[in-house]
């Protein structure tokens, strides 16, 4: 199989030329270019922030050739990572014949099911605001109708190609952007089906190439040049792209240095509020960080997305162990809390569709959303964040309480104590989805509130319960 062609570099030179003019001009005071860098980039970037912190919640969906094998994405093609990746694997001669199995993938991939305004329709019912979408991942497969590279979804070879849309990055985008959602580009800027990053002539035993860059800078070159034609095509064929999130954290200064000063200008020349996370690289390109599948005990000090899988594993896995509704709306609960979003990944089957248990749980978090939405979209953190079963979020001078009840629990309780909460007298508080107003008193360490028979025959099926507090309180330095 081909595996990579060749990419112009005097052209690459040229741009490389262009953009270091661009990154000059911006540079000079009062001058702002029209869709360049500017010396208004981080005021831009400020309010694309603040627009990213009011989204609160994302679909991640990782999708390509490996969901045929169900197997981890990309990561059993590394040798080094054997052992947690592909462990049936013992020897270099096993893993390049597994190689060549997965590089063929492509030529059976042919979804019959996939129709992504199913996707993202059923993402909106769930309370979701933007998508993410792995355009590449670090086998080095396209999801897009790349033209530096043969090994794509519209190539001849690959099954997919001739469908009446092939071009599967650009459905996914069209359809969630049809439904008001914020449009996210996963890219890894690894790519081990490059020639120019594993050289097939030499043996590659872990993630990074398997070469001296340093020694050998022009096959460098030429892989920096494909990764940046890439992200330009992404940057100008796709429509408005709201975050590039780039993978592959192990890409950087001094051995893989991809020039990130120049892919950023670059990307947005094209797209100027563009979100930029080179995620795990520890450059100022990093816009938000992205703690994956942890969450932060206390609030951190920068904007941050977890990226959490709705199962174990980060793309299609058969029989895979979900996490339960309740689970997932405390968890979402808890990160909005501490002020960050949950960007929670589901899997794609092979054949296109999500898997069953995905779909019966956002439905479930929709139809959670669809009373609780106003206390998790657009708010922001307010100590002591969370304490014992209750987290706080809120909006202007509305605080909003939300009591997240133990897996057992049946029923709320007929009084629910809120501590650090001062309300002025004759202050309002609702429970999200009444429209009876709840007698609440102080009790010394906040408020106590009474909830009603009628509210209490209701089964506790809702996993969590948010009470909207009219706060214009006196403010004893938290709530």
């Amino acid at each position: 199989m081909t595996r990579m062609a060749s990419v112009d570099i005097s052209a690459y030179l040229l741009r490389g030329l262009r953009t270091m003019a661009l990154c000059v001009i911006c540079t000079l005071p009062g001058i702002a270019l029209a869709g360049v860098a500017s010396p208004t980039t981080d005021e831009r970037l400020a309010r694309r922030l603040e627009w990213f912190q009011d989204q609160k919640f994302g679909l991640f969906l990782h999708w390509g050739i490996y969901s045929q094998l169900g197997c981890i994405e990309s990561w059993p093609l590394v040798f080094a990572d054997r052992k947690w990746s592909n462990p049936t694997i013992s020897s270099l001669g096993e893993m390049e014949a597994f190689r060549e199995k997965y590089w063929a993938l492509n030529r059976t991939f042919n979804p019959p099911s996939f129709e992504p305004r199913t996707w993202a329709a059923l993402a909106k019912r769930a309370g979701m605001k933007y998508v993410m979408f792995t355009t590449k991942h670090h086998d080095g497969f396209a999801m897009f109708d790349t033209k530096q590279s043969d090994y794509r979804i519209t190539a001849s070879d690959c099954a997919y190609s001739r469908a009446l849309r092939p071009n599967i990055a650009a459905e996914v985008f069209s359809a969630f952007r049809a439904e008001g959602f914020g449009i996210g580009a996963y890219f890894s800027k690894s790519d081990w089906h490059h020639t120019a990053y594993w050289d097939p002539e030499r043996p590659a035993i872990d993630r990074n190439p398997n070469y001296d860059t340093a020694v050998e800078p022009a096959r460098w070159a030429n892989f920096v040049s494909f990764a940046h034609h890439q992200v330009e095509e992404l940057m100008t064929g796709y429509g408005q792209i709201d975050i590039l999130w780039l993978d592959g954290g192990q890409v950087r200064p001094p051995k893989q240095d991809i020039e990130m000063d120049r892919l950023a200008v670059m990307a947005r020349s094209y797209q100027p509020d563009l979100i930029i996370v080179d995620r795990a690289a520890g450059t100022k390109h990093e816009n938000y960080r992205t703690p994956e599948k942890k969450v932060p005990d206390q609030p951190p000090p920068y904007v941050w997305e977890t990226c959490m899988t709705m199962g174990e594993q980060w793309s299609f896995k058969p029989d895979d162990n979900y996490k339960t509704t309740r689970q997932l709306i405390h968890l979402l609960v808890d990160i909005v809390a501490k002020g960050g979003n949950l960007l929670l990944n589901v899997g794609p089957q092979p054949d296109g569709k999500l898997p069953a248990v995905a779909v019966q749980r956002l439905e479930e978090i929709g139809e959670w959303m669809a009373i609780n939405a106003e206390a998790i979209h657009g708010t922001r953190p307010i100590a002591p964040y969370k304490t014992g079963r209750i987290a706080f979020t809120k909006r202007e001078d509305i605080v909003y309480a939300i009591y997240l009840p133990t897996e057992s629990e049946k029923r709320l309780p007929e009084e629910l104590a809120i501590p650090g909460v001062r309300p002025k007298a004759g202050s309002e508080i609702h429970l999200l989805g009444v429209d009876q107003a709840l007698t609440w008193r102080s009790d010394g360490q906040g408020i106590a509130v009474r909830l009603p028979a009628e509210i209490l025959s209701r089964p506790s099926d809702n996993h969590a319960f948010a009470l909207r507090i009219h706060q214009g309180a006196a403010n004893p330095g938290k709530l």
